[in-house]
């Protein structure tokens, strides 16, 4: 299980490890109230997760490509 749980938070998007270092709050704990409110709402906050992952991907691009002036050809 642990090696399971070391995938999960090495490899996913990383939105709630931002979040929780923007806040100052324990990533584990923002990860349990994401989890609580999905099982609550029926899945509604995975809506906005995707949204977040979405737009921080988006950001490393384009800072990416700012960086490159090569980057699109």
């Amino acid at each position: 299980m642990n090696r399971f749980k070391d995938f999960v938070e090495w490899n996913a998007f990383g939105v709630c490890t931002a979040i929780g270092d923007r806040m100052g709050i324990a990533t584990s704990k923002i990860r349990q109230y994401f989890i609580y409110a999905s099982l609550l709402t029926m899945g509604s906050p995975i809506i906005l997760y995707m949204f977040l992952a979405f737009w921080r991907n988006l950001r490393k691009y384009v800072v990416a490509a700012k960086r490159n002036p090569w980057y699109y050809l």
